[in-house]
């Protein structure tokens, strides 16, 4: 069933959503050849305790770590290690963090030194349609339409989209109703409501859209050994329109990236 959250509950979870910004904002400015994820791992869990919220992932469904950490043809769910990143690799950071009984969920990909062009397209396209896919989260639309806006973004430029993983409803619960694919028909599925608030995450893979698991039982990779990206955002109906609560702008301070991408979904400019 689908929880409805009131104005005040949503001011909560932005406070969440933007723990989760911060940290991945901190972390941006580590994230370079040599740095290993565990080191991240590490980095992230303090940064979320010493701001009064705890880890989201740490133990969720057994999960052993702060972070899921998914390097080039990783789609999600890579568990830290030891390996230091490489030049050229990308690295999917997706962070939890849970403050006043609510869940923040907010994931970035990030490119190590100098990637390829080819990557940096895979990376563009995907964050974009990420926002085509929040454009349609509005009151009176459906599930499928956010779901079509991503898929057919991504399909129309050549990538695969990953149709297992989806994202999903956020509250006092990390994973609630409605689950959200990236695929979908217009007009079909559950029909979005005042005070809905959900992580939206199209994970996109420069081939095929086919992905498998290793036996560790949580890391997901492409079918086809090709890179993927993930980005995420918290995003709420407020007024019926959609307003995102978490921000990369934390991000983009610490790697000194201008951009006005997260204007039309704020009523006002977010104040860092």
């Amino acid at each position: 069933m689908i929880q409805i959250k009131t104005p005040e509950q949503i001011e909560l979870m932005r406070e969440s959503a933007l723990i989760v910004s911060r940290t991945l904002g901190v972390l941006a400015k580590e994230v370079k050849p040599g740095v290993t994820t565990l080191q991240l791992d590490r980095l992230a869990e303090e940064f979320i305790r010493d701001h009064g919220a705890e880890p989201g992932f740490l133990g969720l469904y057994d999960f052993p770590n702060t972070l899921c950490m998914s390097p080039n043809a990783q789609v999600v769910h890579g568990i830290p290690n030891d390996t230091p990143l490489a030049e050229g690799d990308i690295i999917s950071i997706d962070c939890g963090a849970k403050k006043n009984g609510f869940y923040g969920d907010h994931a970035y990909t990030f490119e190590v030194g100098e990637v390829s062009q080819e990557v940096k397209k895979l990376l563009q396209v995907t964050k974009e349609s990420l926002y085509e896919g929040i454009r349609h989260f509005r009151a009176g639309n459906r599930v499928g339409d956010v779901g079509f806006a991503i898929q057919q973004y991504c399909e129309d430029r050549g990538y695969g989209v990953v149709r297992e993983l989806v994202g999903h409803g956020l509250g006092t619960k990390m994973h609630e109703d409605p689950e959200m694919p990236n695929y979908g028909k217009r007009g079909r599925g559950k029909k979005f409501t005042e005070g809905m608030v959900v992580a939206i995450e199209p994970m996109i893979n420069m081939g095929t859209q086919r992905i498998k698991q290793l036996r560790d039982g949580w890391t997901i990779l492409t079918a086809d050994g090709k890179p993927s990206a993930h980005f995420e955002h918290d995003v709420a109906i407020v007024d019926g329109k959609p307003e995102l609560l978490s921000t990369f702008a934390y991000i983009y301070e610490a790697l000194g990236i201008q951009s006005n991408e997260e204007d039309e979904f704020r009523k006002e400019a977010l104040s860092l």
